[in-house]
Parts: structure tokens; sequence; C-alpha cells
């Protein structure tokens, strides 16, 4: 089944350029050009994908993300011009799966969303130490009280990270050097960050849930 892709972009060269890519590899694609329509498609259709410009007329882009994940959980992969690390920490933060700098190739952009489904696919699961949860690590998907949590690149593996070795306390320098290993320069506040919105999630299935443990001035562990 083909997948169908939105793409939320105001320039019209790049706009097409993307959505040739995805044609060539079978995909379907909606476009938009404002922020404001981006939402509104994801809240009457279904999509598999969201490709979404930081840089909209109407709306920045981090905005629409912001709008989208209070009624979706769809992957997000944002493009931008800019290349500030500040920006690529919040676009994470804020729910984003990826994100890319412009110039690029639409086909990069193409074997990125092929990735990112991939991680979603149900796969075999594994039973982890920590009887609550179930990681599924070739799909990238962790199963809260037999329910499945929709996680990004980040929060998959930090909460993976904490169910290996339950009652560990770890330190924010620590899960940084565990989790961002390839990011260079980020901030110990995206721990934090992360922490919140893996616990939201967590309580979506389970309102009374306390599994991640903050020891203040020490770090954070996960109930065994």
């Amino acid at each position: 089944m083909s997948l169908n892709v939105l793409i939320i972009e105001d320039e019209s060269a790049i706009a097409e350029t993307l959505i040739y890519a995805c044609h060539e590899a079978n995909i379907q694609t909606t476009h938009c050009l404002l922020g404001h329509q981006g939402i509104e498609l994801i809240k009457n259709q279904p999509f598999d994908f969201v490709v979404l410009d930081v840089g909209l007329p109407d709306l920045s882009g981090f905005d629409v993300c912001r709008a989208i994940r209070e009624t979706s959980q769809v992957p997000i992969l944002f493009l931008t011009a800019r290349n500030h690390e500040i920006d690529r920490i919040v676009g994470l933060e804020i729910g984003a799966d990826d994100y890319v700098t412009k110039p690029f190739s639409p086909r990069e952009i193409v074997a990125r969303v092929h990735a990112i489904l991939r991680r979603s696919q149900p796969m075999p699961l594994q039973q982890e130490p920590s009887q609550a949860f179930i990681v599924d690590q070739e799909a990238w998907r962790i199963h809260y009280m037999g329910k499945p949590l929709t996680l990004t690149r980040y929060e998959y593996l930090l909460l993976k990270t904490l169910i290996k070795q339950p009652n560990r306390v770890y330190s924010r320098e620590q899960l940084m050097d565990i989790v961002w290993v390839s990011a260079e320069d980020t901030l110990e506040r995206t721990v934090d960050a992360h922490i919140k919105t893996l616990r939201s999630k967590l309580r979506a299935i389970d309102a009374q849930t306390s599994a991640i443990i903050t020891h203040r001035g020490m770090g954070y562990s996960l109930t065994a």
C-alpha cells in the first residue's frame, strides 16, 4: 500500500522536487503552502508522514508541530534553512522525529521517511527486565502495560536506557553521553524535557504511574 505524505512547504521549487522524488518512490503526496492549512489537513484526513518547513509565511514550523502533536503522533521531519543547534534541539524536544537543513537531496528525504517509518512497523516483541515494558528493538518501539508508545527517536533511546537497568540512577551527563552521543553541543535541559514528555505518554496509559523517578541533584531512574 502506498504511503501518503503531507508536505508543508511554501517554496514551490523545493516542494516540486520533493513531490517528484516521492512519486518516483511510489509515495503519494499532498502539498500545502501554509501552516494553518497543514494543521487542518491533519485533523481531517490520515497521513503516514509530514515533511514540515520551519520558515512558513503564516506560522513557525515549530508552532505547527506543537499543534499537530495535540491531535496526532504522525512522524514529522523538519526542513529548515537555518543550522543553529538550538533550533534543532527545540524541534526534537517538541516532537519532531528528524531535522534536515537546506540544501538537501530529495532522495535523502525519501530515505529518511522510509527509515523513520520502519521503526514503527510491528515486529516480534522482546521482553526486557522491567515487566511493565516490552522493547521491540528491531522496530524501535516500546510497549507499556501492553500498549504501544508513540516515541520520537530520542524518547525511545532514553526510555530504553532506563529500562535496561531498573533502579539504576543515571545522571544527566550519563544520559547525554549514552542517548545524545552523536548530537554535538546538546544542552542538559534536553534530558529534562524528554523525561517530561515520556512521563506524559506513560500517564496517558496509566494515570497513576510513577515509573520514572527523579533523584534530586543526582538524576533519573526507572522503578523495577
